[in-house]
């Protein structure tokens, strides 16, 4: 178990300790939750009132800030707070001994390349023509087809499928369950009132530095290539069909479904269970709320809300008009009484 001092962490964030120097730590906890032993932070205010209760040992404050009652934890004084809290995970992530060796019970191809310091895990097949670059972590039950090629600190969770003539870039993260390269969703409707398969000849792209949740299915392209660009981070459960392409630094929360040929652009945002139609663009910088269904094209720096998707401000106030919509309709109602009664006298 990794120790680290209140000494040491200062050293490392620039930082002032108030409290006793030895104080040690060997996990991170949220101030709410802290038990001795760990690590937390104040980065919000509103949390100020656990600071006097928490059991955790350290606590990360910034340095304007001034206590109102005695704390118990030792305090680190720094900076930014926030941005000290993801420099210290970083450490204790990068602390933590990789693995390495290729296990006797996995299936690595002869034709196979691997690059120095890689790990397979126990069952994980890599099949013949793969290619997977330096310091790659492979965990057990991947599979890693024909011709797939991996760039080197690639990390691939337990369960990760990467089918045959995909392509994984440097840095990246799949997580458990991912399936990249699936066939696309491809049919023809044919005489006999069924359907015939259409061929997915194609393949995945996936560029450096992209993260991948569990349980995400990345379909290869009917024909060229299904691609993820550089930066891109995909949460759990995504379905991204065949022929997509999401610009660099695009980030989409869990449930989202694209479908294909559709194209996403750059540092856009998508939240939880959106939806895109086929065949749509997406512009840059877009950013598309929770459930919102998009089925035409969306120009740059928009933002949508919505079934079906609209600008930001006109689905405000549409809202605000739905939750008074029952109220409209009595008085709609009692306005045609009123009309009827006064044509009625006439």
């Amino acid at each position: 178990m990794m120790e680290f001092t209140a000494e040491m962490i200062a050293g490392f964030l620039s930082g002032e300790v108030v409290g006793d120097k030895q104080t040690k730590v060997h996990t991170v906890s949220s101030i709410e939750e802290g038990k001795a032993g760990s690590l937390a932070y104040l980065t919000n205010p509103k949390y100020e009132p656990f600071l006097y209760t928490t059991g955790a040992s350290i606590v990360l404050v910034d340095k304007s800030f001034a206590p109102s009652q005695p704390v118990a934890a030792t305090l680190i004084k720094v900076d930014d707070a926030a941005q000290c809290v993801l420099k210290l995970l970083e450490m204790y992530n990068a602390a933590k001994p990789r693995r390495k060796g290729i296990s006797e019970r996995a299936a690595v191809s002869e034709r196979a390349t691997l690059g120095e310091e890689c790990y397979v895990g126990d069952f994980a097949v890599v099949e013949q023509g793969a290619e997977i670059g330096r310091g790659c972590q492979i965990y057990p039950q991947v599979y890693v087809g024909t011709g797939v090629r991996i760039g080197e600190g690639t990390i691939l969770y337990p369960g990760v499928k990467i089918y045959e003539g995909c392509c994984v870039g440097r840095n990246c993260i799949l997580h458990a369950g991912a399936v990249i390269g699936a066939d696309g969703f491809g049919f023809m409707p044919n005489a006999a009132g069924g359907f015939d398969k259409i061929p997915q000849l194609g393949n995945v792209v996936i560029e450096d530095d992209v993260e991948i949740g569990a349980n995400t299915c990345i379909d290869r392209a009917k024909t060229d290539s299904t691609v993820i660009c550089r930066g891109v981070k995909l949460d759990n459960l995504i379905q991204i069909g065949h022929n997509v392409r999401i610009g660099e630094n695009t980030v989409s929360s869990a449930q989202t479904g694209i479908a294909g040929t559709s194209k996403v652009g750059s540092n856009c945002f998508l939240a939880g269970q959106v939806g895109i139609a086929d065949h749509v663009t997406i512009g840059d910088r877009v950013k598309v709320g929770s459930k919102s269904g998009i089925d035409k094209n969306v120009p740059d720096d928009e933002i949508r809300f919505g079934y079906p998707a609209l600008p930001g401000m006109q689905y405000h106030r549409s809202a605000a008009v739905f939750k008074t919509l029952p109220d409209l309709v009595r008085q709609v109602r009692e306005l045609q009484k009123e009309i009827e009664k006064l044509k009625n006298d006439r």
